[in-house]
């Protein structure tokens, strides 16, 4: 039990007490709040990217059976699929594959290269996502973000909120090197891809290992034109977003 108890997020002077407490806290310690505080509305994503072991790991230790939203957009590369097989069985993730309804055969059948269009990544990622979150009747979102990923993240705060939900990141001050401890204590797979050169890893044609010059991760990440696919933005942030790209 965390100091935060007793503290409901219902006002702006309630969040900002909490996240004054939750930034004390330990990874654990918010899961734990946060699974005492929304219960059965409580769910995590994840992407089954380069480092996406630690933050289910740590979950599902706390909260073992909570519902874990995958997005698939069905471009993935081979290994990803195969390491998202690979960690549901080990840690028996109660896992919940969101799919736009679209099938990527038949997306490019109508609109030939799906990922060059501006509305990929709404119909193919959050689309899919909002629509589990409210198959699941989620109240809060467990998330596995850090503030050193992006200029975006860097300005988060543990909770927030992300339109009617509320948005809980446990290792936002968390650095790679706090998820390589956590992965080698609990020895747990960086994505194969890792290997390969990969820092971050999403969608096949979004995706390439790092390079030299490459400043920062997401450099890799969407041909270096965005940091964000928008998942992880407010709709007033991801039109914008949409607006601006390419």
């Amino acid at each position: 039990m965390t100091p935060c108890e007793g503290i409901e997020p219902r006002t702006t002077v309630d969040l900002e007490q909490l996240n004054a407490c939750l930034d004390q806290s330990s990874a654990e310690e918010v899961v734990d709040w946060a699974a005492r505080t929304f219960g059965d509305g409580l769910v995590l994503s994840t992407s089954f990217g380069i480092q996406s072991a630690a933050m289910l790991h740590l979950v599902t230790s706390v909260v073992p059976r909570i519902p874990v939203v995958w997005v698939d957009t069905g471009y993935l590369p081979p290994e990803t699929y195969r390491f998202a097989d690979e960690l549901s069985r080990r840690l028996d993730l109660n896992l919940h594959v969101a799919q736009a309804d679209l099938s990527p055969a038949r997306m490019e059948a109508l609109y030939g290269r799906p990922w060059e269009l501006e509305s990929y990544d709404k119909m193919r990622k959050v689309e899919p996502m909002q629509r589990a979150l409210e198959e699941l009747n989620a109240t809060a979102w467990l998330a596995g973000l850090r503030a050193d990923q992006t200029q975006h993240r860097s300005g988060l705060p543990v909770l927030g909120r992300q339109g009617e939900r509320f948005k809980v990141l446990p290792i936002l001050r968390w650095h790679s090197r706090d998820v390589h401890r956590y992965l080698k204590a609990h020895d747990l797979p960086y994505h194969p891809l890792f290997e390969q050169g990969y820092a971050s890893v999403g969608d096949s044609h979004s995706s390439r290992p790092v390079q030299a010059g490459d400043a920062h991760e997401r450099d890799t990440r969407f041909g270096g034109l965005k940091e964000e696919c928008g998942l992880h933005l407010d709709a007033e942030e991801a039109a914008s977003l949409e607006s601006s790209q390419l």
